[in-house]
């Protein structure tokens, strides 16, 4: 770990979490500011950028945590260890809590997920970059993007049917989810957590640890430099987006140069308010964003078991939506925004007090 921490990347960090707490947890699915919601297929939202950003940061993290590690066992026990950590405590979320104490329905349980995909991202990236130089990583970064796009996109499928990027049985990511994950899936014909739509989120990761080298580096005017890069990252993806559209179901190759142009632009304003500037601002995003992990699991952990505790015939959720946030005065929607800051507004508390009693939990 480097001895001076780049404090924008724990802003930006704790900005994602936030936003994933923010759009995980509405007061109802049934009223939601639309850009507080995926894109229903192609497209982009805002919603669609947070995760991506996620991923850039682990990217980020890694070329930080291990630019002077060695090939050693030692290493690789530790890349190992955190990779299951973060599997696990994603299944857990996906199995334990909606089947406690009974474990029914194993057989529909959800295997990927959020925190799975993190950890074998994190995996392959970390070995990745342990065992490449960066020429090396950003041929891999091409090769990775431009052969999922002619394989999707080309390649027939084994019943001889021309592949699609639509929501159909005839995409390449759908069809591998259902062959091979079966009813493990989010919905019936696909996961937006996948496993053929992994790989292209390994160059996600990979552009953030090329990031990461560049803030660790001596170059001058860094933000500058940052935004032309986004800027480059943005014009690639949307002229690709022409024949590989923005889709983040499927993490399409021109959604990860897209994503990634707005994470170097948005990181280098805070890079230059914060590293540069010297400004004081944004310590409640550190907050949280030095416990990340800790906090989105709890964030997931403590939504689903108000979705299951009841009070009455109601859960604990609904219980407390309908009581307090839900008012004849007040729109759905802002009803239903108001609910997700206050779970928000917890998780800000909880990471200020996690921050002041110096307890950083690593997964």
């Amino acid at each position: 770990m480097v001895s001076k921490r780049v404090i924008s990347v724990d802003i930006l960090r704790g900005i994602t979490i936030i936003a994933m707490i923010l759009v995980n947890n509405p007061g109802t699915w049934s009223a939601v500011y639309p850009p507080l919601l995926h894109a229903e297929w192609h497209g982009l939202t805002p919603t669609d950028l947070i995760f991506p950003f996620f991923i850039f940061i682990v990217g980020i993290s890694i070329s930080y945590s291990y630019k002077n590690k060695t090939n050693s066992s030692s290493t690789y026990r530790k890349i190992i260890i955190r990779s299951l950590k973060l599997i696990g405590l994603g299944l857990f979320l996906s199995w334990f809590l909606p089947y406690f104490p009974f474990f029914k329905a194993y057989e529909t349980v959800r295997l990927p997920g959020v925190l799975q995909r993190i950890g074998v991202v994190f995996f392959i990236a970390a070995i990745l970059f342990l065992n490449f130089n960066w020429k090396q990583l950003i041929g891999i970064t091409a090769l990775l993007l431009v052969s999922y796009w002619l394989f999707l996109g080309f390649v027939p499928l084994p019943d001889g049917m021309l592949p699609t990027f639509e929501r159909a049985a005839n995409n390449w990511a759908n069809y591998t989810d259902v062959q091979i994950l079966g009813k493990h899936t989010w919905k019936a014909d696909y996961d937006p957590e996948g496993l053929l739509s992994t790989i292209p989120v390994i160059a996600t990761c990979l552009l953030g640890i090329f990031t990461g080298k560049f803030l660790g580096s001596k170059q001058k005017k860094k933000d500058i430099k940052l935004v032309v890069a986004g800027i480059a990252f943005l014009l690639v993806g949307y002229v690709w987006s022409i024949w590989f559209p923005l889709n983040k179901a499927i993490w399409s190759s021109s959604f990860v140069l897209v994503t990634a142009g707005w994470a170097a632009i948005i990181l280098a304003i805070v890079y230059y308010l914060t590293d540069v500037r010297q400004l004081k601002f944004g310590k409640v995003f550190i907050f949280v964003g030095m416990n990340a992990i800790t906090i989105f699991f709890l964030s997931g952990f403590i939504a689903k078991s108000m979705g299951l505790l009841k009070i009455g015939d109601q859960s604990i959720h609904s219980f407390l939506y309908t009581t307090i946030f839900e008012q004849p005065f007040l729109d759905a929607k802002l009803s239903s925004m108001l609910y997700a800051i206050c779970v928000i507004s917890f998780y800000v508390l909880l990471g200020f007090v996690m921050y002041r009693k110096k307890l950083f939990i690593k997964v």
